[in-house]
């Protein structure tokens, strides 16, 4: 197949987990013989900010570490047409300019390619306006990141087809160090501070039980204000800034411990969500503590990571995988096995080819169907 991904950035990660989740399937995809190519504005947030914080040398360090990718960007008078002739797939995501993706709506009408809409954020709830101008009826099928997404595409009638496609880690990159070197530092989080829409969750679950604990670590993540880095300095973690998403599992490998601390709309609005951290921390070994968040779908089992309803319960587990390191292997090893049976990108190109064989046109399914005879 001819696949185009319509992304907000692929090769920035910057403020922006879904390129993680973009650059495992994409990769899953070229594995697989296809031609992919990920389309991204050339004024993109992420990408902006990346560069102003970082300069262009993680522009550099993605193409070394990502030959396989390919992104190209666009702009005012790009002629989108062209970039979709030959085409057999193109996913847009939900970020994708409205002018932009009723521009596709308009080919696919006119074409016999197949249009998905690829959603993996909380404004279906938060600014539901905003989703329902968008031009999804034009599109093959919805791809939302947890059945509570999905079910408000339904209930709003976006959308001809409504999938549940969660995000996954991608095991080519996210895996347990090869060497069991002693973890050094006591706890790591990696999350970004955004609107301060988990302000509170994260004084509860990450600030106070290392405070309380005189925990050794560090915190990575960008857009954290003065008053957040003051209440981080108390606390004895270390801020460290950005990190490329490409660095993480080499991160992970040097502490005893994690946490998950979701943010507000997708505990409250959307159950049934984590973030992509949670599942590319368990892929890479590392033991992880959750504060409070429901597993609706029954994505992991129980004891793949420890749940905390509380600081006090958080401190609780922090001080056991402090001091116990053989639990915190047996933890780890648990939710490691968890997403390699279940939570992988393959996992997700699989359910993305049989999506694509039901609701796919009849050009993708002969595509794939080709593929198949060939392989």
């Amino acid at each position: 197949m001819r696949v185009i991904l319509y992304v907000h950035s692929l090769v920035s990660d910057w403020n922006h987990g879904n390129a993680h989740f973009l650059r495992g399937v994409a990769r899953e995809l070229v594995a697989d013989g296809h031609d992919v190519l990920a389309l991204e504005p050339e004024d993109g947030w992420s990408r902006a900010n990346l560069v102003a914080d970082q300069g262009e040398a993680p522009l550099a360090a993605f193409a070394a570490l990502f030959p396989e990718l390919r992104s190209a960007t666009y702009g005012p008078g790009f002629d989108h047409a062209a970039a979709l002739s030959g085409a057999d797939l193109a996913i847009a995501h939900e970020w994708t300019d409205p002018a932009v993706l009723a521009e596709l709506g308009r080919l696919r009408r006119e074409g016999d390619f197949t249009l998905l809409f690829h959603d993996t954020h909380h404004r279906a709830v938060s600014a539901a306006e905003a989703i329902a101008g968008l031009a999804i009826a034009e599109c093959d099928a919805v791809l939302a990141f947890g059945e509570s997404l999905a079910k408000r595409y339904r209930a709003h009638g976006w959308g001809r087809q409504v999938a549940v496609w969660h995000e996954a880690a991608d095991t080519r990159r996210f895996r347990p160090p090869e060497t069991d070197a002693a973890r050094e530092g006591d706890l790591i989080w990696i999350g970004n501070w955004g609107d301060g829409e988990r302000a509170a969750e994260l004084e509860e679950f990450l600030f106070g039980p290392a405070r309380r604990l005189g925990l050794r670590g560090e915190v990575r993540g960008v857009r954290y204000p003065p008053e957040a880095l003051a209440k981080l300095a108390e606390t004895g973690l270390a801020y460290r800034g950005w990190i490329a998403n490409a660095e993480v599992p080499e991160a992970f490998a040097r502490f005893k411990a994690t946490v998950h601390v979701p943010r507000r709309p997708y505990a409250e609005a959307l159950p049934g969500i984590p973030t992509i951290r949670m599942f590319e921390a368990l892929a890479c070994g590392i033991p992880l503590v959750a504060a409070p968040w429901q597993d609706s779908e029954g994505l992991f089992r129980d004891g793949d990571y420890l749940e905390a309803a509380d600081g006090a319960a958080m401190t609780r587990h922090l001080r056991m995988l402090r001091d116990d390191p053989t639990a915190g292997a047996e933890i780890a090893a648990r939710g490691l096995a968890t997403v390699r049976a279940r939570h992988t990108c393959r996992h997700r190109v699989e359910e993305l080819y049989r999506l694509l064989a039901v609701h796919g046109t009849a050009r993708v399914r002969a595509a794939l169907a080709s593929k198949e005879t060939t392989s």
